[in-house]
This record gives C-alpha cells, sequence and structure tokens, in this order.
C-alpha cells in the first residue's frame, strides 16, 4: 500500500474514532448551551411546557436586578478568598518540592496527600465540616471552650464572615492540591540550564526562584487564574449544602449558581429568568477572562541573566 492509500486509511479511522465524541457533544454539550440561550429569550416558567419568544426581558430585568449583582459580589468575595492564598501556597510548596538540593523525605507522599481532598465529593465535606462547626456541640465549639478560648458556643452559620470563611477554606482545601500538581509539572518543565548559568553568574537560591521560576510560570498561572475563575463563578455545591440552600446568613453565601438555581427549582421556577442568568455568567466571564488577558499578554517575562544587561 502506497502511503496516499495508509494516509486515507489513518485519515477514515481517525475520523470513525472522534464520531463519538461528536455525537456526546453535540447531544450534551452545544445543544443545552443552544437551548439555554433560546430559553433566556422567553418566558417559561412554572408548570408550562412551551413557551413563546419575549426578546431581551430577561436581560434587561437582570441588568437591575440587586439580587443578582449581590450574588455575583458574594462569588468573588469567596472566590478571592479562596485562590489568593491556594495559589500562594501551592507555590510555595510546588518549589520546594520539586528542589533536588533539599533533599526532602516523602514528598512523594505529601504530594498525594495534599491532592487527596480534591477526590473527596462536594457532598461529603459538606457534610463533613457543617459537623465540625455544628452549633452548639459541634467538636470545633468544643475545642474552642475547652481552651478558654470562647465562653459559650459560637453559630458559625449565624455569622457572614465565618460562614465566608468556612466556604473559602473548603474550597482553598479541596483545590490546592490541584493547583499543586499543575505547578509542579511547570516547574519541572524549565529548562535547568537556566539555573546552571544563572548560578555560574553568582544568583542565590532566592534570585534562581524569583528571578527564573516566577517569571517562567507566568503561563501557567494565568491558565489557573483563568480556570479557578471559571470555577468560581460556578460555584455551586458547598455553599448550597453547608447552608440551607439559599446562601443564608443574610444572602451572604449566595453564589451565583445558587441564585440561578433558587429562581429555576425553588419557588418561583422562573425558568427563562435563571436561563439569563446562566448567560450572564457567561457573560461576566468571558469579559474578565478577556479583561485579564490583555493586561499579561504585553508583558514580557524578565529572566535572570546575571549582572548583563
Amino acid at each position: 500500500m502506497n502511503k496516499s492509500g495508509a494516509q486515507k486509511k489513518l485519515t477514515k479511522y481517525g475520523y470513525i474514532f472522534t464520531v463519538p465524541f461528536v455525537i456526546v457533544f453535540l447531544i450534551f454539550n452545544l445543544w443545552p448551551t443552544l437551548y439555554t440561550f433560546l430559553l433566556s429569550l422567553g418566558d417559561l416558567k412554572g408548570l408550562k411546557t412551551n413557551f413563546n419568544i419575549v426578546g431581551f426581558v430577561n436581560f434587561a430585568k437582570l441588568v437591575k436586578d440587586p439580587y443578582f449583582w449581590g450574588a455575583v459580589g458574594n462569588t468573588f468575595i469567596i472566590w478571592g478568598l479562596n485562590f489568593a492564598p491556594q495559589l500562594g501556597l501551592a507555590l510555595l510548596f510546588a518549589v520546594w518540592l520539586t528542589n533536588t538540593k533539599l533533599h526532602l523525605i516523602g514528598k512523594n507522599q505529601f504530594r498525594a496527600l495534599f491532592y487527596m481532598p480534591n477526590l473527596l465529593t462536594a457532598t461529603s465535606v459538606a457534610i463533613l465540616f457543617r459537623s465540625l462547626f455544628g452549633y452548639p456541640v459541634g467538636p470545633v465549639n468544643q475545642i474552642l471552650m475547652k481552651f478558654g478560648l470562647v465562653t459559650e458556643s459560637f453559630n458559625f452559620f449565624r455569622s457572614v464572615t465565618a460562614s465566608r470563611l468556612i466556604v473559602a477554606f473548603i474550597q482553598w482545601w479541596m483545590w490546592c492540591g490541584q493547583t499543586l500538581i499543575l505547578l509542579m509539572a511547570a516547574i519541572t518543565a524549565i529548562s535547568p540550564s537556566l539555573y546552571e548559568s544563572a548560578v555560574i553568574d553568582g544568583a542565590n537560591e532566592w534570585q534562581c526562584t524569583w528571578k527564573i521560576t516566577v517569571p517562567m510560570l507566568r503561563p501557567m498561572m494565568f491558565f489557573l487564574l483563568i480556570t479557578s475563575m471559571v470555577g468560581g463563578m460556578q460555584m455551586f455545591d458547598i455553599p448550597f449544602l453547608i447552608t440551607g440552600m439559599h446562601g443564608e446568613p443574610d444572602y451572604k453565601i449566595r453564589t451565583t449558581a445558587v441564585y440561578m438555581y433558587n429562581i429555576a427549582f425553588q419557588g418561583r421556577n422562573d425558568y427563562s429568568y435563571a436561563a439569563a442568568i446562566s448567560i450572564g455568567m457567561f457573560i461576566i466571564t468571558v469579559i474578565l477572562a478577556i479583561f485579564i488577558n490583555n493586561i499579561t499578554k504585553e508583558r514580557t517575562p524578565k529572566i535572570y541573566n546575571g549582572g548583563h544587561k
């Protein structure tokens, strides 16, 4: 068989193997996305099975909805409390665990242990932390009272600050391991010759980290920022399960995804407006991603080059 015949055969089998993915994508991804946009232009609510196209009425309502913007604000506050320490701590551990000069014992076991929370289901984690911070006889309250840090039990889930910090900590605890693994992979991909050249020029360990490792990690950190932001905008399970399913207290734990669920399936059953909320979440995420990309792409990393200019 000549090369052209072999190439045609490989191409044919390539198309055959991609057909299942294309079918699954069309049914479970593309069509739901298109239907959501179509639904956001309609008036489907309650027990109705069909709807009429009403244009951008739902989007006009969404722009003026203080509860939606409050949920957006809650989402970014909780995401910010989670992502900043997550990236910082994961970067610190990634530098330590990839440093061959430290000769750390059990670093593979520590890496696996650090990643393990990511394998747990959100439901089990929410139940666990709900029990740990339970009122009035949760383990955390018992420990605080035993050491005299408080005189009486504290209801964590009636405090806005405490509730936000708990949700942010859970998100950090569950996803920090994945961030660590990705940063470690990016660090190991950096050419050792860069470090060798820096050491020859007299650079110390801190200078190598700050002038080589961190600048070379910028593409990965940008990727982590975007994916974390997308995940943050979709934050649902932990805020939904750890409180009263409406973002208590005072709706300060209600994220945009929780608000969308409340509108669609709890009380109002306004499916079209809930679809408009999901489109609004998508638009906000795209705008922020473009903004972050524009402020980062023009800056070229400055790699350490010793004392030369």
